[in-house]
């Protein structure tokens, strides 16, 4: 990505090889009884999320865990007991991801602090394996690259690599986008997108343990293991913003801050618990974003598009609509998030199994750069261009000394 002309051809140019390549199955999708054996997945990442989504492997997509890895011997050796997976396939330690992406397997699910996806993405691409990854994925523009340069190798080899973004799986927001493309809100001009919920964690290290095992145990609250709460969290209804907006911003301005939380369970990290961002998008359309995680007391995860014909209200789980000339009710609640990751690990499994690989790195790199946009801006107080941004080669360093 040395100049922006270049970046723009490159990216336009991968777009369009994975939109070939991209399989939307409908939640009633049956898997093909053709297959004379089971998909084999290995995990990577044994901590809370990666317990909750790979139950889902076996259960919904009839695929089979069969190696794990973790740089956490408690997760590890708990995860290995709840999936009976063989001793000789838990990988322990710094290059577990890398034995665990060249054992015999299909595919890899990558559940780990986001700091780390792109380096184990690019190992599993390497190994020539599926890649199912947790969102966002990556904490910096380097990052970024290398994660897209992953997923244009993945989709040259014909393998899959797909985001869990949960809204773009989920029909009822696939018919809001569909209504806002095509005008039924008339054209965008403003949005109001908000993502305000109490913390996600209370301090899980424990007195003694060691420093770099305690950020990662508390990578939610870490900046640079998380990439902040913008990138970490907030990136579900920025992408969402993106999808409706049918791009990226040009430039933000934004601040923030973290609020004094001693004394509390939750005072652990160095993340910012609250952020206010302005986003311009191409043809003068202005997003007002904010973010915090201070109360549970108002929690919402919402994206309003609005047009002089209309507005498109949405809500993580909730309320999704079109108010105004074109009125339509999509629902009033919807299981967003498991329903959405069910789905996700469905089409995953289902294009393993038909040769039809799936890839979403695209977009999903280009919401991840948006939340970054908007970090940036805010970290730093001013007005930064997206060009700005891109041009930047910072690379986030965790400098983890973990005792082995």
């Amino acid at each position: 990505m040395e100049n922006d002309s270049s970046t723009n051809t490159e990216r336009r140019s991968f777009l369009k090889a994975a939109a070939g390549s991209l399989l939307i199955l409908k939640p009633e999708t049956a898997f093909g009884s053709q297959a004379n054996s089971a998909v084999e997945v290995g995990l990577i990442g044994c901590g809370g999320r990666g317990n909750w989504i790979g139950e889902f492997f076996p259960e919904f997509a009839g695929a089979r865990v069969v190696a794990l890895a973790d740089v956490i011997r408690d997760h590890l050796d708990k995860t290995r007991d709840k999936f009976k997976v063989d001793a000789s396939r838990a990988y322990y330690g710094p290059d577990a991801y890398k034995e665990l992406a060249n054992a015999k397997l299909d595919g890899v699910v990558i559940e780990t602090p986001t700091y780390y996806h792109p380096e184990q993405a690019a190992a599993a691409v390497d190994a020539g394996k599926h890649v199912f990854c947790a969102k966002p994925i990556a904490v910096d523009v380097p990052g970024c690259r290398t994660i897209l340069d992953s997923g244009k190798r993945a989709a040259k080899a014909k393998l899959s690599f797909l985001v869990d973004f949960q809204t773009r799986a989920r029909a009822v927001y696939q018919a809001v986008a569909a209504r806002v493309h095509r005008g039924d809100i008339g054209t965008p001009a403003m949005a109001q997108v908000f993502y305000y919920a109490g913390r996600v964690i209370q301090d899980r290290s424990k007195p003694g343990m060691d420093p770099g095992l305690a950020r990662i145990m508390n990578f939610y609250m870490d900046r640079v293991l998380g990439g902040d709460i913008i990138v970490e969290q907030n990136i579900h209804v920025i992408d969402v913003a993106n999808w409706l907006l049918q791009g990226h911003p040009l430039k933000a301005t934004g601040t923030g801050g973290r609020t004094d939380w001693s004394g509390t369970p939750y005072d652990a990290g160095d993340a910012w618990d609250h952020f206010v961002v302005t986003y311009w998008y191409p043809n003068n359309v202005h997003v007002n974003f904010s973010s915090h995680q201070l109360t549970r007391s108002f929690a919402d995860l919402c994206v309003r598009v609005f047009g002089i014909r209309g507005a498109a209200d949405t809500h993580y789980g909730g309320l999704i609509r079109v108010t105004g000339d074109n009125e339509w009710h999509g629902a009033d609640k919807d299981d967003t998030f498991r329903g959405g990751a069910i789905e996700n690990v469905k089409t995953f499994i289902e294009s393993i199994r038909t040769a039809t690989p799936v890839n979403n790195v695209a977009d999903s790199v280009d919401s991840n750069l948006t939340a970054i946009l908007g970090r940036t801006a805010a970290y730093q107080q001013r007005e930064v261009t997206w060009d700005e941004m891109m041009r930047s080669n910072e690379k986030w360093e965790a400098n983890l000394k973990l005792r082995w």
